[in-house]
């Protein structure tokens, strides 16, 4: 059996050459090192700075039109979760692909809406939002979701007589990490699947129509087992409510990070949700407009993140890489253990290589990035490596922490140009909101 390590450096090569695969022709291999549109990372590492998210508008749009097509129903009006990715250019892009969007804050509508999205496009799903939030969201025209009694209640004060959505809880979860389930008792989203009564009475108390039901059971599930289960419980809720307009059964499908996990069979689990869905719209007697919500798959793909590497460093038993991707850059291996392939990106096929921690520059002892992974044995200080299946909670989970700035973001677009779409931190900007 080989070592975890060495499955790893296969893993590695491997996920690139799926990403390559998508991306052709503007990101390549030659000489050994990777290249963008025909550059070598570290010119464009060079150009634009490090650490550096890079976005293939390519992959995006092929995972766009995957799941544009999930369903064989009409109408079927696919969502983009945006709090995976909320850069302006990439919800531009989503949205020429024939995507609405869900919203979680009045920043995501106001990106949304920067970003072209209209009103009726937009589905805000609020979690124990103030007064104040949920009056914004319903003056700017959006469908609103409530995801508890008590904020339809807060609803119904607020818009008497109004339109809304109901986030059902049915009752079951599934994602890669404990912290990422959103369905179950366990979880705090949603209205419970068993509390229709109370939702009924809360509506007649407020004169209020129930526009659509929706849900989600969590984030990065690699089988359609769960999801199919809460699509049936989903439906099943529908029946007790007259006259919706839409049914939304959430998003959260995943990618194999690890390109020796199986992928999701998008096409298959798009037929059989259609083989629930169809003869269940029959028998409600009304053709309701059907939705998904994904945010990951969408963009994971699209995204690598180029760090430097700073300095090496031998303890007994561990070696370390130490690279400007700290935590503040990409938060998941530090949240939820999660797993992204890391490639040498001047020595992309390395036979002499050695096993290496990869962290990064934040005074935190949960700063790494990578455990028990080979790289070649002639890293050194001035390195670029590439963090593959990045654009999904990467730059829209990044902050300031240590006072660190925040990185650039670049596109790569299908015609091989290389263009930034947000400019880097600055020192003077950590100073622009604070009064002294």
């Amino acid at each position: 059996m080989q070592p975890i390590a060495q499955l790893s450096a296969d893993q590695a090569q491997s996920r690139l050459n799926t990403l390559l695969a998508v991306g052709q022709p503007e990101i390549t291999v030659a000489d050994n090192h990777l290249l963008l549109a025909n550059q070598k990372v570290d010119e464009i590492v060079a150009k634009f700075g490090s650490p550096l998210y890079v976005y293939s508008e390519r992959v995006l749009r092929t995972r766009c039109k995957e799941l544009r097509n999930f369903l064989q129903y009409e109408p079927f009006t696919p969502s983009y979760s945006c709090k995976a990715n909320t850069n302006v250019t990439i919800l531009k892009i989503i949205r020429e692909e024939g995507f609405r969007a869900d919203a979680m804050s009045p920043g995501e509508i106001l990106l949304l809406r920067t970003a072209g999205f209209q009103p009726e496009e937009i589905l805000y799903v609020g979690n124990n939002v103030s007064e104040a939030e949920m009056l914004y969201a319903i003056k700017a025209g959006v469908t609103v979701s409530i995801d508890s009694l008590a904020q339809l209640e807060q609803y119904g004060q607020l818009n008497p007589g109004g339109k809304v959505a109901i986030r059902i809880n049915p009752g079951m979860g599934d994602g890669h990490h404990k912290k990422t389930i959103t369905g179950g008792a366990d979880s705090k989203f949603g209205v419970y699947y068993t509390d229709v009564n109370q939702i009924k009475a809360i509506i007649r108390r407020y004169n209020l129509k129930i526009t659509g039901l929706n849900q989600h059971i969590g984030s990065n599930y690699l089988t359609g087992k769960v999801y199919l289960a809460s699509v049936e419980r989903l439906l099943s809720i529908a029946e007790q409510f007259d006259d919706l307009d839409f049914i939304d059964f959430g998003g959260g499908m995943g990618i194999p990070y690890c390109n020796e996990t199986p992928r999701l069979d998008i096409a298959q689990l798009g037929a059989q949700v259609s083989a629930i869905l169809k003869p269940w719209v029959q028998h409600y007697g009304k053709q309701i407009t059907a939705s998904i919500e994904p945010g990951r798959y969408l963009v994971a793909e699209s995204g690598i993140l180029f760090i430097t590497v700073h300095s090496t460093k031998q303890n007994p038993g561990v070696a370390f890489v130490g690279t400007d991707g700290g935590f503040n850059v990409l938060a998941r291996p530090m949240m939820y253990g999660s797993y992204h392939e890391i490639l040498h990106t001047s020595h992309v096929h390395a036979n002499d290589t050695m096993e290496v921690t990869v962290c990064g520059n934040i005074c935190e002892s949960g700063d790494l990035l990578g455990e028990e992974r080979l790289l070649p044995k002639v890293t050194a200080k001035g390195d670029i490596l590439a963090v593959l299946d990045a654009g999904a909670y990467g730059f829209s989970m990044s902050s300031n922490y240590n006072s660190r700035l925040r990185p650039a973001e670049v596109l790569l677009t299908q015609d091989g140009d290389l263009r930034l779409i947000r400019e880097r931190d600055t020192l003077e900007g950590l100073l622009r909101q604070q009064i002294y």
